[in-house]
This record gives C-alpha cells, sequence and structure tokens, in this order.
C-alpha cells in the first residue's frame, strides 16, 4: 500500500511541475493527488478494503474539481469575473491583459492600453 501511495504522489508531483499553461492543469494536477492520498486511506479503511480502488476514484474526483477550479480561476467554465492581471506594467503600476479577438492590449479597467 505504501508504495501504491507513494507512486501516486509521485506522480502527482511530477505532472504538476510540469505544467506550464496555466491554473487548470495544475490545479487537476494537485486535485489528483490530493484526492488520491484521500480516496487510499478511505478505501483501506471502509468497505471491502482495497486502498487501489479508493486512490483511483479519488484521483478522479480530486482532478475533475481541480480542473474545474482551475479553468474558473483562469476566467473559463462559466466564471463571473474575468482574470484581467494578465501582465503588470511596473512604470504605470497597472496589470493589463491581451485581448485575442481584437489583437489588442487593455487596461485592467478594460480602457485601451
Amino acid at each position: 500500500m505504501n508504495k501504491t501511495l507513494i507512486a501516486l504522489l509521485g506522480v502527482g508531483v511530477l505532472a504538476s511541475a510540469c505544467t506550464a499553461t496555466g491554473n487548470t492543469e495544475r490545479n487537476a494536477a494537485g486535485g489528483a493527488a490530493l484526492g488520491a492520498l484521500a480516496g487510499a486511506v478511505v478505501g483501506n479503511n471502509v468497505g471491502g478494503g482495497s486502498a487501489t480502488t479508493g486512490a483511483l476514484v479519488g484521483a478522479a474526483l480530486g482532478g475533475s474539481v481541480g480542473a474545474v477550479k482551475g479553468c474558473r480561476e483562469d476566467g473559463g467554465c462559466g466564471a463571473t469575473n474575468v482574470n484581467r492581471r494578465q501582465y503588470y506594467d511596473e512604470r504605470a503600476g497597472r496589470y493589463y491583459y491581451y485581448d485575442s479577438r481584437s489583437g489588442r492590449y487593455y487596461w485592467e479597467d478594460g480602457s485601451p492600453r
């Protein structure tokens, strides 16, 4: 059982270290790792005593919840407030973002940069 937990935690750490594209991937990897750990503990102590099954179910649920949370932090998945703090202008002391639809940069409040 300990080898399974160590392997799952190692995979979660490696997966979260390799992501470079945003909150969705990082939160999905972290959620999967935490879900696997919690699922293994619960699966070992409840029901048939299968830590592996509990870890698999926990990883799937934790990864899903983490991915949705990260997607919402990035402004997608039905989030009401869009994250407009993409870049920071040190001279102006303000945040700005790039709008891919218009191809222009805007200040955090929506005014053109």
